[in-house]
């Protein structure tokens, strides 16, 4: 499932959500730009590796991405959750809750893979902490999804509860099968996203919330 939107109006524009997107953009454009083999080492220093800890890599790592896709992936549910929620506290308490949330979804991918030579990357774990404080904020606002049916394209609306605990259940039985795995299903840090979502809803009781909650 794909959410293209939350059934919400914006009054405001969400200036802090569009400079990470432009901030992740730019650390991806600059990673493309480095000669090919120079690229890995320059990952490997700025990524979450378990195996050497450095703290700084709890920040940086989360503004690298490992291709278009999943650059563009996570810049999309970035746009669609983080606009709303920037709303909601704004725009500097965003930034905070944000940088929070992919630290503390680090912390969780980093006890899990204590050990491990496999970088960590990307600003998922972040977002999906940005997507737990919108299951508290607005459960029920309805979200219009692009799902696929076997061989067939289309859209519902549904429930933003329904929709991102079901999102929170698939990441948490995936992060649990690939505890039995030498590495990591996937090449996908499930445990980022299990860990930055229950930090989101954890972390935003702490932000006093300024924007009315209602969906048109």
């Amino acid at each position: 499932m794909i959410p293209l939107r939350a059934l919400l109006i914006r009054r405001q524009t969400p200036v802090m959500t569009l400079l990470l997107i432009a901030v992740n953009v730019f650390c991806f454009l600059y990673e493309m730009a480095i000669p090919i083999y120079f690229r890995d080492q320059f990952i490997a220093h700025y990524a979450l590796v378990p195996d050497r800890l450095s703290l700084t890599s709890f920040v940086t790592s989360m503004f690298l991405h490992g291709g278009w896709l999943h650059l563009i992936g996570n810049m999309w549910f970035l746009w669609v959750f983080g606009s709303h929620i920037e709303e909601a506290m704004g725009s500097g308490k965003f930034l905070i809750f944000y940088l929070t949330s992919g630290i503390a979804s680090a912390a969780v991918q980093f006890l899990f893979n204590l050990g491990s030579p496999i970088p960590t990357i990307g600003a998922s774990g972040a977002i999906a902490g940005v997507m737990g404080a919108f299951v508290l904020i607005y459960p029920r606002v309805r979200v219009v999804t692009l799902v696929f049916i076997v061989i067939f394209i289309t859209t519902i609306e549904l429930p933003a509860a329904l929709m991102l605990l079901y999102w929170f259940a698939i990441q948490l039985l995936s992060g649990l099968g690939s505890l039995s795995q030498v590495t990591q299903a996937q090449g996908i840090a499930w445990f980022a996203h299990v860990g930055g979502f229950l930090a989101g809803i954890v972390l935003v009781r702490f932000f006093s919330l300024n924007r009315p909650r209602y969906s048109y």
